[in-house]
């Protein structure tokens, strides 16, 4: 499955000021070994091209383009691109140097403004619109605390937007019945190749938000995926076909490969 932000360290929640601990060269090294698998090299990148882009079109066509966005993770760099183009207040939070650098020298001429540094440590006076975590809950140690900590970050009226990979998707019901999974949980190589430490489900990922002190606004799904990655590349489907699986993902949540969660502050 997909992620759009490399895997944050269980470093714990820090208050502002805090210092960042003595592993961080450590995090760092351990960040930029899952570099790997953001380069574009993997089976997976077919799902990654379809869900990414589509998760920030659905972002671009709910919000303000004069909206201020802050973004957590760079990972593949799909929606950073969709976003610079439509945002002019853009800016991305990024751990690892690797994908910064990577991203740099695939986009020299994206404007998107990069903050080195870690997602439980970062610190602004500022506050912005719209807050952005695509594909990072499932790395954290501690999600409802990282989405507790963004609450400051967000305007009066700001919203946060969330997308993760969704345990009861179509196609895993199927790899489960089919013997391939062992339980709709379970975690594949792929997974770990990328950081991934959960799934998530519709009732999991609102559980979370409201914990961290949200109200969730829409609960919509990403791509209902109906057979396996390999299987679907076979068929070689139409453009059209794939955005109507999209489609169908927005009505269908709960058998989707990913949910987009749309919240604000209560």
């Amino acid at each position: 499955m997909l992620n759009n932000a490399l895997p944050v360290q269980p470093l714990g929640i820090k208050k502002r000021g805090e210092a960042v601990p003595d592993t961080t060269e450590q995090i760092i090294h351990n960040l930029d070994n899952h570099a790997a698998a953001y380069s574009g090299q993997s089976v997976y990148d077919f799902d990654n091209n379809i869900m990414l882009h589509w998760y920030a079109r659905r972002i671009t066509d709910l919000a303000d383009p004069a909206a201020a966005v802050l973004e957590l993770g760079l990972g593949h760099g799909f929606s950073a691109r969709v976003f610079s183009a439509r945002f002019k207040d853009y800016t991305i939070i990024e751990g690892s140097p690797l994908v910064i650098k990577q991203f740099r020298r695939k986009y020299p001429d994206n404007p998107a403004q990069i903050v080195e540094g870690f997602f439980e440590t970062f610190d602004s006076p500022r506050r912005f619109d719209l807050i952005v975590m695509g594909f990072v809950l499932e790395h954290v140690a501690d999600p409802v605390g990282l989405l507790n900590y963004y609450r400051r970050f967000l305007s009066a009226q700001g919203r946060l937007f969330v997308a993760v990979p969704n345990a009861e998707a179509m196609n895993r019901r199927l790899g489960v019945q089919a013997g391939l999974l062992d339980n709709l949980q379970t975690l594949s190589e792929n997974d770990r190749q990328l950081g991934h430490l959960r799934y998530y489900t519709v009732d999991s990922l609102r559980s979370d938000l409201e914990q961290a002190g949200y109200r969730l606004r829409r609960m919509e799904g990403i791509y209902l995926k109906p057979l396996t990655t390999a299987q679907i590349m076979s068929l070689q489907l139409d453009p059209k076909i794939i955005d109507g699986l999209c489609q169908l993902g927005v009505q269908y949540p709960e058998l989707s490969c990913s949910l987009l969660a749309e919240a604000e502050p209560v």
